[in-house]
């Protein structure tokens, strides 16, 4: 699932395309909105919230959507051709410069804009709110210290707990932090936990290369995630993945066995 950074570029890149100018076409292509008409109205601004996107248009309205596994934004000029099917576009917006098109959107909703928080309002502070403050931090570091013994890595993807930390960021924050994503949350600093986590986020916000080390060349980007086979990127040491959680919450885990302690899987 894309990480809450995946989503606030893709919305500035929506923004850029469309704000401030009439569509000449928007098709949405979900059944319940298919009989929509948006055309006429000019793309106000996209808000992003964790991994939601509200897209924002004259007269009080705003297109909610989730990317979840499998979505995608692109970006075309008028009659290029498409990257994807036609049959997996779920959103379509055209004006005189741009083209963009979601594919494979999800949990699409038109709603009015003052109600935006109908959908989000039960997330926890989004770690990209460009009006983040001290207190956001304090907010987010008592969502996670709520459930002491939870394990930590469960605990940063509950977007009820700080919205915004995906499956790469979990894996890369416990591995900074020294500890395997095992590990009950109350054995950190909740704090120092969530500041970590907004400055990854905040680092890599901009640009479509993730990177945790600071390092942007093509298998030096990240500490552990997805190093079954380089090594830990910290000690060279084996980096050995496990899964952590359950049913749709299920998901694959990289640490470094070296480099951090606690609880681990056996075997």
């Amino acid at each position: 699932m894309p990480e809450g950074d995946t989503v606030f570029l893709a919305g500035k890149r929506v923004e850029k395309a469309l704000a401030g100018r009439e569509l000449l076409r928007a098709d949405l292509r979900h059944p319940r909105l298919a009989t929509v008409d948006l055309t006429g109205r000019t793309v106000l601004g996209v808000r992003t919230a964790g991994k939601h996107m509200f897209l924002r248009f004259s007269g009080d309205l705003s297109l909610h959507s989730h990317l979840k596994m499998d979505g995608a934004w692109r970006f075309l000029t008028p009659g290029a051709r498409w990257p994807m099917p036609a049959h997996h576009a779920r959103a379509v917006f055209e004006n005189a410069t741009s083209l963009v098109i979601g594919f494979r959107l999800h949990d699409m909703e038109l709603l009015a804009t003052k109600d935006e928080s109908r959908l989000v309002g039960h997330l926890g502070p989004d770690l990209l709110d460009p009006m983040w403050t001290d207190e956001h931090t304090r907010r987010a570091a008592a969502n996670l210290a709520a459930r002491p013994a939870r394990e930590l890595g469960l605990a940063l993807l509950d977007q009820r707990v700080m919205a915004g930390v995906g499956n790469l960021y979990k894996c890369e924050v416990c591995h900074l932090l020294r500890v395997t994503p095992w590990t009950p949350v109350s054995e950190v600093d909740t704090e120092a936990t969530v500041a970590l986590a907004r400055k990854l986020l905040l680092a890599n916000a901009w640009r479509h290369e993730q990177s945790t080390t600071g390092d942007l060349a093509r298998g030096r980007r990240n500490w552990v995630y997805e190093r079954t086979r380089q090594g830990c990127f910290r000690c060279g040491g084996r980096v050995r993945v496990g899964t952590q959680g359950h049913d749709v919450q299920r998901r694959p885990t990289w640490y470094c066995p070296r480099c951090q302690h606690g609880p681990a899987p056996a075997g």
